[in-house]
């Protein structure tokens, strides 16, 4: 057998492990809470947003609708993906899966595809369902491009997520930690990086939270090309003509990118030089 199939093979388990846990079964009602839930909320025919303001298109209710995926579906991935190699570091499992023919380089690849998996399958479920909840309660629809860019840039999120849990998972040797470096890490780009942009803001000058600024506009959105949950609103936002926040959409994707290949090489290179 190849290693890639080796690889595979293994991703598969992962996967097929973790769909079936009690773990998974648990955050199901976060995330049909989060994702269809709030998607079915900002459909509301009814609904006014701060300033007046009603979602006209499909794409745009998503876009607010996202804020469950940033809360409820990344929370979820960190904590499915938390334990992926502590827990065979305090069993004893680590020494011998290291020792297996298969380089360390595409076992750090099959934990990353098993858990992305794991976590992509019942979200894309839930995306699918949003977008026709949405179609169903207003008679908008998306179209195909944005459809697959709303499910593409979800599942970048994700990953990136279950990138982020699997380091801290090789840096911790035990469970506790592995779990705390990884809700910290969500805590950070969720909650406290809104903090981060006022300060640079106040250092920079410019007036905060004014949502006719420009300065403050264009400040954020550099800004938040520095943080996944900032580079997955840009991904979005490539698709309502009404946002612009002065980054070209070449250079979102190009944030995109690296947050993909960055942690993930990082991961590999954590993999090739763990000692158990």
């Amino acid at each position: 057998m190849s290693d890639g199939a080796r690889m595979w093979r293994m991703a598969r388990r992962i996967r097929n492990e973790r769909l079936l846990s009690v773990r998974l079964k648990i955050m199901v009602p976060i995330l049909l809470l989060f994702i269809p839930g709030m998607a079915w909320g900002f459909a509301d025919p009814n609904i006014l947003l701060p300033g007046g303001h009603r979602p006209d298109t499909a794409m745009e209710i998503l876009f607010y609708a996202s804020l469950g995926v940033v809360f409820g579906a990344t929370m979820c991935a960190v904590l499915l993906a938390f334990d992926g190699v502590s827990k065979d570091r305090a069993s004893g499992m680590l020494e011998l899966r290291l020792a297996q023919p298969m380089p360390r380089t595409q076992q750090a690849d099959a934990l990353v595809l098993g858990f992305l998996q794991a976590i992509v399958l019942p979200v894309l479920v839930l995306m699918v369902l949003s977008i026709g909840l949405v179609g169903w309660r207003t008679g908008l629809w998306t179209t195909a491009l944005e459809s697959a860019v709303y499910i593409i840039a979800t599942s970048l999120i994700l990953l990136w997520y279950v990138l982020f849990a699997l380091l801290a998972s090789t840096a911790a040797r035990e469970q506790g930690t592995a779990v705390a470096f990884g809700v910290g890490v969500w805590f950070l780009f969720t909650f406290l990086w809104a903090l981060f942009t006022t300060m640079v803001a106040y250092a920079s000058g410019v007036a905060v939270g004014e949502a006719n600024d420009p300065a403050w506009i264009a400040l954020e959105g550099r800004l938040d090309l520095l943080s996944p949950n900032g580079v997955y609103h840009h991904l979005l936002e490539t698709q309502l003509p009404t946002v612009d926040r002065g980054i070209p959409s070449w250079q979102v994707w190009l944030a995109a990118l690296g947050w993909t290949v960055l942690p993930w090489w990082w991961l590999r290179r954590r993999m090739n030089d763990l000692v158990p």
